[in-house]
């Protein structure tokens, strides 16, 4: 899995994933946001929009980054997931912790 990091203007930190999020990538997120988090960052927004699969581990790793984003005092929000995302969330009535934004620029400007 890629993971693409991009800074945008209004202190909102662009987390683009691509490929499999599952137990083989999902320690790659986690670090990812954590890193990010000691630098001073604290508002992630994760693009989904090119994961082709998550499993259980994914999804882990995405509660994992919102714990860790905010006990840092900022939050993380998911933008633009796949159908196959979007059914992970749902079957496990996460879709209520993670709502998906329809993209990373406007997972903020509606809070």
């Amino acid at each position: 899995m890629e993971c693409n990091v991009k800074h945008l203007g209004t202190g909102v930190v662009v987390v683009s994933l691509d490929g499999r999020l599952n137990m083989a990538s999902a320690a790659t997120l986690r670090q990812t946001i954590a890193s990010l988090v000691q630098e001073g960052a604290s508002r992630f927004a994760v693009d989904l929009s090119r994961i082709t699969f998550m499993d259980s581990s994914g999804l882990g790793a995405l509660i994992s980054g919102l714990k860790t984003a905010r006990q840092a005092g900022g939050d993380l929000r998911i933008a633009a997931p796949t159908e196959q995302v979007q059914l992970v969330l749902q079957l496990t009535n996460m879709e209520r912790v993670l709502t998906p934004y329809d993209s990373p620029e406007t997972a903020f400007t509606s809070a």
